[in-house]
């Protein structure tokens, strides 16, 4: 990755049904990793190409529109190319934001793609009820952080884990979750999980893949759900690991099922009309991991994978 500068004219084309944005805040997610690499098979994005500007999640606003439904001044959300100005001529899944009494860069995270992952895989996926126990790996980022409150506010047993003390600590003090674990001074994962689900996991929302899936899967109960959102353990590696205890699936009834967020954005207005009023009541709390600058970017993204961001990662481009 390479921070250049180049010169453009601020004008839509004409006739163009696109919308030309000043881009504000820029969202880094792992599954941006997966972009930088040149498949065989078919996946549910594109990979990035290079020589051209890495497009990702954001928050912009708009300078001029082709398309009536936006117009200039409208703050926006989704999907913008990482750099000063955007022409985003593939609207589809681009939102205007319906309300700026929260802070615009929420809609990177929890109001943005991050928190309609954890709504569509914890209540369509998992169904979760109240009294059931709930395990989420790769707990303090932007989803998992979101997934352990959702299932405490359904009533549930909820243990998370992550990479640090002060992870750990944020998620039992700050967000709400029954226990948490730094799965680093494991050196048995099969057995803390036993520790602190002595009776089994109902729901597995599953980030982190490899060794953890594995010893999750002899920890899982009769007929529990498992939802697959990532597996970020697995993506930097040339070969990614096995699986070894997928016959937990057969003797147990277990559903495991992975998904993408964009299959769940039609009911993006119903997951904002639950969690925006508890969000201002103060139920779900929210943690950004904040780096100014488009220069910042890539060092931003690449921490990621060592696990230095606490919290949602964001990228201020303006403030404006």
């Amino acid at each position: 990755m390479a921070v250049v500068t180049t010169t453009t004219k601020l004008k839509l084309p004409e006739g163009s049904g696109g919308v030309l944005v000043k881009n504000l805040y820029l969202s880094c997610d792992p599954y941006m990793r997966s972009r930088m690499t040149k498949r065989d098979s078919a996946s549910y994005v594109d990979p990035f190409n290079p020589g051209e500007p890495i497009i990702g999640f954001g928050v912009a606003r708009v300078l001029e529109s082709g398309d009536a439904k936006f117009k200039q001044g409208d703050f926006v959300w989704g999907m913008t190319g990482w750099e000063e100005y955007s022409l985003i001529t593939s609207i589809q899944y681009l939102f205007k934001i319906p309300t700026t009494d929260v802070p615009l860069s929420y809609y990177t995270g929890i109001l943005g793609m991050p928190g309609i992952t954890a709504y569509a895989g914890l209540y369509e996926l998992c169904s979760p009820k109240k009294g059931e126990t709930v395990y989420v790996s790769a707990a303090s980022g932007a989803v998992g952080q979101l997934v352990g409150q959702f299932a405490k506010l359904m009533g549930c047993y909820v243990v998370g884990s992550a990479g640090s003390k002060e992870k750990v600590d944020l998620l039992k003090n700050k967000f709400g979750f029954d226990e948490a674990f730094n799965y680093k001074e494991e050196s048995n994962l099969d057995a803390a999980l036993k520790r602190y689900f002595p009776e089994g996991i109902d729901i597995y929302f599953e980030n982190v893949g490899g060794k953890m899936l594995d010893a999750v899967l002899l920890n899982m109960r009769f007929r529990g759900r498992i939802a697959v959102c990532g597996m970020i353990s697995q993506y930097n590696l040339e070969k990614p690991e096995g699986v070894h205890n997928l016959m937990s699936l057969i003797s147990k009834e277990v559903r495991m099922q992975g998904f993408g967020a964009f299959n769940y954005y039609h009911l993006y207005g119903k997951f904002l009309e639950m969690v925006l009023p508890h969000i201002k009541e103060g139920k779900v709390m929210y943690v950004e991991d904040v780096v100014e600058g488009l220069e910042s970017a890539p060092s931003a993204l690449v921490g990621l994978f060592a696990g230095r961001n606490v919290g949602k990662q964001v990228v201020v481009v303006s403030r404006e």
